[in-house]
């Protein structure tokens, strides 16, 4: 990396912080504004002069936890973290917090329910649906449940009918859920989930051992509903900043083509069904 990109981020941010913001005392005249090299230094539990050599340049391989004790120390939010990181030329460890219990903020599921003329859903990284709106719901009626689209694909008798082009679904399905792997390949839910898939279908054990790994692409998605017929899909995935791990997923019909007609047409028959439902 040319310059001290991260020595410069450092003094920054240690220039940001008063003794009295991380609970110290100050003593004795301050020359520069903000925390000491050494009260960064005994606040992060690291050698002082270790400390300095990072912020001068001479040391450039921090390792992830002293990043974490660094972050910690000079109090920096997600976004900042995420950047000291990357200054350091890693990743982020997040896997604790995504191992969290998966929620759904109220102010998404909202935002969801705000468009009414497209499914949209809520996933994490094993493709567990966390949430998804009522025409998502309406588009994925055929299976029972809709829990999990990897489940979904090649453990319910109506994913080979429901994806036009299953083969190319499966193995979108499996390469995504390899990503997934790479993020934290000691996640139970996935470990549980790939052994779950393994052992009842030969099709996902045979491309999960083929190791292709791929995220979300933006393909468009081709699918015959048994309500409406034929539907293609193109689709947007968007990362969720407040749930790492999480993607809302909008699906999109070309405005006034037969597609837009018939997600429409899927709307009405589902919200009909839902009114005749009886009430438990």
């Amino acid at each position: 990396m040319d310059g001290n990109h991260l020595g410069e981020f450092l003094r920054a941010r240690r220039a940001a912080l008063r003794p009295e913001d991380v609970g110290m005392a100050s003593y004795g005249t301050r020359r520069v504004a903000g925390l000491r090299r050494e009260e960064v230094a005994v606040l992060a539990g690291v050698n002082a002069d270790y400390y300095t050599r990072l912020e001068q340049g001479r040391e450039r391989n921090p390792s992830g936890q002293v990043l974490d004790a660094l972050a910690r120390a000079l109090r920096l939010d997600t976004d900042a973290r995420a950047h000291l990181f990357r200054l350091a030329g890693t990743i982020p460890d997040d896997r604790p917090s995504t191992r969290a219990a998966e929620r759904v903020s109220p102010a998404l599921r909202q935002l969801m329910d705000g468009y009414p003329h497209t499914p949209a859903f809520v996933m994490n990284r094993t493709l567990d649906i966390l949430a998804a709106n009522a025409l998502a719901d309406a588009l994925y009626a055929p299976f029972e449940p809709a829990d999990n689209l990897a489940r979904m694909t090649f453990l319910d008798p109506a994913g080979r009918r429901f994806y036009t082009d299953w083969d190319r679904a499966a193995q979108a399905t499996v390469a995504n859920l390899r990503h997934a792997a790479g993020s934290d390949p000691d996640d139970p839910r996935l470990a549980e989930l790939v052994r779950t898939l393994a052992d009842q279908s030969a099709d996902f054990a045979r491309l999960w051992n083929a190791h292709t790994v791929r995220g979300k692409t933006q393909d468009a998605k081709h699918f015959l509903h048994p309500d409406v017929g034929p539907l293609t899909l193109t689709y947007q995935a968007f990362d969720v900043r407040d749930a790492p791990g999480q993607q809302l997923v909008i699906y999109h019909a070309e405005p006034g083509s037969a597609d837009a007609q018939a997600l429409d047409l899927l709307g009405t028959i589902h919200a009909t069904r839902r009114q005749n439902e009886p009430h438990r």
